[in-house]
């Protein structure tokens, strides 16, 4: 793509006021509605472009499906249940699905 000494394109970066650094990390989880993106052995770069942060990474990504919905969907099912009533007795169970049948029954 460019080949530019990585020495100049730093000089030229500073010029045009963005600043790169390095951060280093083992794991980063974006966490999302429906379940989270996990990065393995990240390379992380965090740039500021005038007064705007924004971070570039990359690594060993794999998806992680959130099973907390499929659980209190399968409690409301099994004990008739409304929706909050269900998410406190998982709560309280901590996440034990037997536990929080158990414990609105």
């Amino acid at each position: 793509m460019f080949n530019m000494n990585p020495k100049k394109m730093q000089e030229a970066m500073k010029k045009l006021g963005i600043k790169q650094e390095n951060i280093e990390a083992e794991r980063v989880i974006i966490e999302k509605q429906e379940g989270n993106t996990i990065i393995e052995n990240p390379s992380i770069t965090k740039i500021n472009m005038q007064g705007q942060e924004s971070f570039q990474i990359s690594g060993d990504i794999k998806e992680e499906e959130d099973n907390k919905e499929k659980d209190i969907q399968q409690i409301m099912e099994k004990t008739g249940k409304p929706l909050e009533e269900v998410k406190k007795a998982l709560e309280e169970a901590n996440g034990d699905l037997a536990e929080a049948i158990l414990s609105l029954n």
